[in-house]
């Protein structure tokens, strides 16, 4: 596990890949590649999400739990899939709730969210590896304490920052973030399993660009093409 950061990211994170966690976190990872698990994503996309949104050009933060554990899916953006790949259900239903809730979005032909990311919008997980076909496998091994800090990092250090929250487990993150200073949307997990509890008509993107036009930064184009 190369620890590929971009340049802003690295400034902010450098004291934190001295750490005995992180040591360890990297020979697990060696370890189960070693025993010939194929792990998700591959080691060049396991910090996509911090080379596609760079520190200073951070909008939005939109917190996913695990990195998905199919063959060709992950690639280092939560909730988004490589092209090619048929879209999970969750990122199915995050493309309805945009087609309701902003004025002339077409879901698109697939679940790549490039896009997001290149304009400020980092699609982060609180766990960036999985073993192959084992959700969860590598939950409770570091990558929590690391992806807390990078957090607690951005409440501390920025300012105005949207962090988007989708059920419980990415709520609980938000005892890290500086609420007098930064702004949370909160809603039920896309989900098929509580989508229809609130998740549905929640308007997380409209909110957002809302916000940003009031702190007088460019909104997203959310429309994925």
């Amino acid at each position: 596990m190369a620890l590929n950061f971009e340049p802003s990211w690295l400034e902010v994170l450098q004291e934190e890949f001295d750490k005995d966690y992180i040591k360890k976190l990297r020979q697990f990872l060696k370890e189960e590649q070693n025993a010939g698990h194929r792990t998700y994503p591959k080691n060049a996309d396991i910090f996509n999400a911090f080379w596609k949104t760079p520190f200073d050009k951070l909008k939005v933060l939109i917190l996913g739990q695990d990195p998905y554990h199919g063959p060709n899916q992950a690639h280092g953006l939560s909730f988004s899939v490589q092209k090619g790949i048929t879209s999970p259900p969750s990122l199915k239903n995050i493309y309805k709730e945009l087609a309701t809730d902003i004025p002339g979005f077409v879901i698109p032909n697939h679940g790549e969210l490039t896009e997001w990311a290149e304009q400020g919008v980092m699609l982060l997980n609180a766990t960036l590896t999985v073993r192959a076909g084992t959700p969860g496998s590598h939950q409770k091994k570091g990558w929590e304490e690391f992806t807390d800090h990078v957090i607690k990092t951005i409440s501390d250090k920025k300012e105005g920052i949207i962090f988007i929250l989708w059920g419980a487990y990415a709520q609980a993150k938000a005892e890290l973030i500086d609420k007098s200073k930064h702004f949370i949307i909160k809603s039920p997990h896309p989900s098929p399993f509580s989508a229809d509890r609130g998740f549905f008509g929640s308007k997380p993107f409209s909110k957002t660009n809302d916000i940003l036009i009031k702190e007088g930064k460019k909104p997203i184009d959310w429309q994925i093409h």
